[in-house]
């Protein structure tokens, strides 16, 4: 199972636009699903340790590790499961039908994905990139449907604008955790947004309802956060439209606003009261080596007393694997080493 300590609430299983089928442990419901204005938040001074990855897929040499749904991550699920919330970017389609689109790279994977996120303790995964509708509508249709039928909750995406951009809302031992992903990916981006009454993704590109979909979280949530699929292939550094994004997410009542895509760790460190790390790479991935890792963060209401990197390598398996000793440290400082371009300050 995952990590969420749900403290005995019992809360219906609903997913953006999806029919669930009965999961082991209760859904969350999406804010625009709410009957009723929820009353503003009233912060919870709780304690929590939550875990991000970056990048997943099963696609190429990591496929055949679906076999075995159970193990699929590898051996950082412990970091993960260990976490009271733990999420990743779902850097693919969940589908075997669809048509691809006109797009270089096309990513693919059967349903059990989702077990095997789940196995690993994921509990929350974010949708919002730009390979979640690699096989179209279609494809993108079975992607949430399959997430309803294995109870993990998605964000970032929806069957209508208004579920793409909802908040998703988890009960974490007594705190109330709201949850958006939004894409900054410039290919295919006008044919994927979500529309009034189209399926597609969050886009970052529309700030204002970006930021007030922030703003509509920070009146229902006790804690924020924002995950961003975003920033250039290969740079280390931020770009101009991470970092200005970023200021407004900040502004609009973010609390962590956390980053992918760029296939390389990115630094992190504070904007204000908010914690930002700009990019967390590759975590499972179909080719290649590279520095990865579990970012773990703990948080004592709304406010961010310590976060790390735990520092792990992609493996000849595609999976992430732990780093020890001489190894680990110098990934450490290499992570430390990359704030010095973000603009962040240290504390």
């Amino acid at each position: 199972m995952g990590a969420v300590r749900w403290a005995g609430m019992a809360v219906a299983a609903l997913l953006t636009g999806c029919t669930a089928a009965p999961a082991p442990r209760p859904s969350p419901m999406p804010a625009a699903a709410s009957p009723s204005p929820a009353p503003p938040a009233s912060p919870v001074a709780a304690d929590l340790t939550l875990a991000f990855g970056g990048d997943v897929h099963f696609t190429g040499r990591t496929a055949g590790l679906l076999k075995d749904p159970a193990t699929a991550v590898g051996p950082m699920a412990g970091m993960l499961s260990a976490a009271d919330l733990a999420v990743v970017n779902l850097e693919t389609a969940v589908t075997t039908r669809g048509t691809p689109e006109p797009k270089e790279y096309h990513f693919r994977a059967p349903a059990s994905v989702y077990e095997a996120l789940k196995a690993a303790g994921v509990d929350a995964v974010s949708i919002a990139n730009n390979h979640a509708l690699d096989y179209g509508r279609v494809g993108f249709a079975d992607t949430l449907d399959a997430a309803g039928a294995a109870g993990l909750p998605v964000f970032g995406g929806g069957r209508t604008i208004d579920e793409a951009y909802a908040p998703l809302i988890l009960p974490v031992r007594g705190v109330r955790v709201a949850i958006l992903g939004f894409s900054q990916i410039h290919t295919l981006a006008e044919s994927w947004k979500a529309g009034p009454s189209t399926p597609g993704i969050a886009m970052a590109w529309d700030v204002p309802r970006a930021v007030a979909a922030v703003k509509s979280a920070r009146e229902r949530a006790d804690l924020v956060i924002v995950f961003n699929h975003w920033g250039t292939e290969t740079d280390k550094c931020p770009n101009v439209n991470q970092k200005t994004f970023a200021a407004a997410l900040a502004d609009a009542g973010a609390d962590l606003i956390i980053g992918a895509h760029a296939h390389v760790l990115q630094g992190d460190g504070w904007l204000g009261h908010t914690y930002v790390a700009y990019g967390l790479g590759n975590f499972v991935w179909y080719v290649g080596s590279a520095d990865t890792g579990v970012l773990r963060v703990d948080v004592h209401g709304r406010t961010v007393t310590k976060a790390e990197l735990v520092p792990a390598v992609v493996s000849g398996t595609g999976q992430p694997e732990p780093l020890t000793g001489a190894a680990a440290t110098a990934l450490t400082k290499r992570f430390t080493d990359l704030r010095r371009c973000t603009g962040l300050s240290p504390a």
